[in-house]
Parts: structure tokens; C-alpha cells; sequence
């Protein structure tokens, strides 16, 4: 029986198998990252003050409120939802990618008692620790501008993991299935910036279209994030809060599995 047949035959199974081994990949993972700390920490003080500065104070003078509310108050909650999703996906897309191909850092891993699952959930959770970090970071600032509601605004520092985890997996599936790390720009051009510009960001989804408000509410992940941080920020649960946790729940199981299930095929050669 040849190594490959002997792989296949071990992970065969469908379901994920994880142990508290997967925790010792976070670990490697955060102590790189607080390595370089300076440099990781800065990206996301400095994001939201531009964009509340330009943005939410710059042309908030001329839109004025949105239902009620002052415009920067409004794209505040968009802002850390657009940092969990940046965080989490480019972490595990980029990033990921560089452990696995260029610095083989996943083949030593592997050679290691850790499993497949271990590695790939290792990697999975640190991005959703990410989203988290930078999420949080992101938050101090907004009270700093006193642009969202305390104490319900801290909700987000949870949520932003779940948020994070969500979009791990679905970059972890992009990762895997790509065939050059050039190729990763297609899901950042065709899937993250539609979401940035039509997920309800900078504009409330009720001025689109019909049709495109149900795509958006549908399947747009961002969508869902939005809803949710901003019913946190503003005190004002929306309708569709329910919706929108539940929807981040079962695509996040969705595409753990998944991602699991491809790296697998991607590693074991």
C-alpha cells in the first residue's frame, strides 16, 4: 500500500476529527504575530480614523441622517464588520497560503503527531483570534469618536470571533483550490469588494433594488455582519438580527466541513 492509499484510507471519514492539538497551531500563530506587534497593531487604529475622518465626518456633512441617524454613527458598526471580514479572510487566504506553499511551515506540521484537521482548525481559529484583535482594537477607537453605544457595542468583541470564524473558513476553501497565490486576487476582487460596496455599508440596503436587497440579505456573509454590529452599536435590534445570527451559525458549520474536506485533498499527496 503506497503513502497516498495509506493517507485516503486514515482521512476517509467526512466530519472533522479535532483534538486539543489544534490549540499548539493557534499558539504558533500568535506568537509570530506578537513578534511584529508594532507593525500588526497599527493597521487597525489608523483604518478607522481615516475613514470616520473622510468619510463619516467629511461627507457626513452633506448626507446628513440616515432613518434618524447621523451618518458616521451609521458606518461605524460597517467598518468593524468590514475589518472582521478583511482580518479573518486575507489572514487565511494570503497568509495561509504562504505557510502551505512557500515556507512549508503546514508539511512540518504534519510530519509532527498532528493531524490534518488539527492543522487546518489550528489555522482557522487564529483567524478568527485576528478578526477579534482587530475588531476590538477598531472598537476603542469608535468610543474614542463616541460614534457607538455603551455598554451593548462590547457585544461585538464576541461576536467578532464567530464573525471571524465564518470568514476563515470560507478563505480556508478559496486556499485550497487555488492553484497559484496570484489566483487569490480573483475572490478578492469578485467576492470581498462587491460585499465592501453592496452589503449595506455606506448605504442602507433598502435604497437597491428589490431583487438586489434579497441577494444581499441572502447570501452576502457581510451582510449578516453588518446587521448584527450595527443592532449592537445602535441599541436598535434589527428584524432580521435573528436571521442574520442563525445564517452566520450554519455557514460557518457549512464551511468548516468543507474547507476541512479540501485541504485534505490539497495536502495529501
Amino acid at each position: 500500500m503506497t503513502d497516498t492509499e495509506d493517507y485516503d484510507q486514515e482521512y476517509s471519514y467526512i466530519l472533522p476529527r479535532v483534538s486539543r492539538s489544534a490549540l499548539k497551531v493557534w499558539r504558533r500563530n500568535w506568537d509570530v504575530f506578537f513578534k511584529t506587534y508594532q507593525v500588526n497593531f497599527l493597521p487597525p487604529f489608523i483604518e478607522p480614523v481615516l475613514y470616520l475622518l473622510a468619510i463619516g465626518f467629511g461627507l457626513g456633512m452633506f448626507v446628513g441622517e440616515i432613518d434618524g441617524i447621523p451618518y458616521v454613527e451609521f458606518i461605524a458598526p460597517a467598518l468593524l464588520s468590514i475589518s472582521m471580514m478583511n482580518s479573518a479572510f486575507f489572514e487565511c487566504t494570503y497568509s495561509s497560503y504562504v505557510r502551505m506553499y512557500y515556507q512549508k511551515t503546514f508539511d512540518a506540521m504534519i510530519a509532527t503527531p498532528l493531524s490534518i484537521d488539527d492543522v487546518i482548525t489550528g489555522e482557522l481559529l487564529w483567524g478568527a483570534t485576528r478578526s477579534l484583535i482587530y475588531s476590538s482594537v477598531m472598537l476603542l477607537v469608535l468610543i474614542g469618536f463616541g460614534v457607538v453605544n455603551l455598554p451593548s457595542s462590547l457585544l461585538v468583541i464576541p461576536f467578532s470571533f464567530l464573525a471571524g470564524l465564518m470568514f476563515a473558513c470560507i478563505a480556508m476553501c478559496f486556499t485550497a483550490i487555488t492553484p497559484g497565490i496570484d489566483a487569490l486576487n480573483y475572490p478578492s476582487f469578485l467576492f470581498i469588494t462587491p460585499m465592501f460596496l453592496f452589503s449595506g455599508t455606506f448605504f442602507p440596503l433598502s435604497i437597491l433594488p428589490e431583487p438586489v436587497q434579497l441577494l444581499a440579505i441572502a447570501f452576502l456573509p457581510l451582510t449578516q455582519l453588518v446587521i448584527v454590529a450595527r443592532s449592537l452599536t445602535l441599541t436598535d435590534l434589527s428584524p432580521l438580527f435573528g436571521y442574520s445570527l442563525v445564517w452566520i451559525g450554519v455557514v460557518t458549520t457549512i464551511f468548516f466541513v468543507l474547507s476541512t474536506l479540501l485541504m485534505r485533498r490539497r495536502l495529501i499527496v
